[in-house]
């Protein structure tokens, strides 16, 4: 069965096309013989900043690279625009897909340009390293995410604000409709893990669904606006951060006695651990 290229599939609602979609279909993943997550069905909703969240070890890593197929289920499917991501050449999901791993590595020495350009890969080819429209692409998203002025700086010499943001531009660049971020507020202080929240509003507000793994419920609340709730490879509950961060759920997700109060600044769902008695 010959793979798809970049058309998405016809839907069968008066004949339209449908809007591209990804999703899982009840999909186990596990490393060796341990079973991360299990019998996981799950759609991403389009156009939306969704953070996953969950406690240490529940399977949101594994289900952000699923989603990318750097890992492949050992039963289920992964579906984009309702064909299996197996179907697809790795080229064009790389073209439709992004991911940002917890720890990218890149050789010393390289600039921030050099690195957004690295985005742009999966629209090359052997014969063709440069194509009509790169250049843009990489200027477009370097100013997205701040990073203009600091093109010829070597990425090592970078702050982790200013690095991570570095990263994200080249994402950015990769032209994408599903941006995949694993983890990218660890490890920053507070004010860049905000600046970071932003940028992925601002992706969100350019047509783009947002993903993005998370362990601050307080943050995924008040910036994104659908959570995934993880526990033990199944997704707990998702939905609306109003609808879904409820002090029952932190007690039996997070094991943590809470009163959930509004956030004073953005009024979404705020967690207030209970004092010791």
């Amino acid at each position: 069965m010959s793979e798809p290229e970049s058309e998405p599939v016809t839907g069968s609602v008066n004949g339209s096309v449908s809007q591209p979609s990804l999703r899982a279909e009840r999909v186990t993943v596990g490393y060796g013989t341990h079973v991360v997550l299990s019998d996981l069905s799950l759609t991403l909703p389009r156009g939306r900043f969704t953070a996953v969240i969950g406690p240490n070890g529940c399977g949101k890593s594994t289900l952000v690279r699923t989603f990318a197929r750097t890992l492949l289920p050992r039963s289920g499917e992964v579906l984009l625009d309702g064909v299996p991501l197996g179907r697809w050449k790795p080229k064009r999901i790389a073209q439709r897909v992004a991911l940002l791993p917890q720890s990218p590595v890149v050789p010393d020495g390289v600039t921030v340009r050099s690195l957004v350009a690295r985005g742009r890969h999966p629209y090359h080819s052997a014969l063709r390293q440069w194509v009509p429209g790169d250049q843009e692409a990489i200027d477009v998203s370097m100013a997205a995410t701040g990073v203009t002025d600091l093109a010829h700086e070597s990425l090592t010499e970078l702050s982790g604000g200013q690095r991570q943001r570095a990263w994200i531009a080249m994402v950015l660049a990769q032209d994408t409709d599903y941006v995949l971020l694993d983890e990218p507020t660890s490890f920053l202080d507070l004010a860049h893990q905000i600046d970071v929240l932003h940028l992925c509003q601002d992706i969100r507000d350019r047509g783009r669904t947002v993903v993005a793994v998370l362990h601050d419920l307080n943050q995924a609340a008040r910036y994104a606006d659908h959570v995934v709730v993880m526990r033990e490879g199944q997704v707990a509950a998702s939905g609306m951060p109003s609808d879904v961060i409820t002090a029952d759920l932190v007690r039996d997700v997070f094991s943590l006695e809470c009163e959930i109060g509004p956030d004073p600044q953005a009024g979404t769902p705020m967690v207030v651990p209970l004092a010791r008695s």
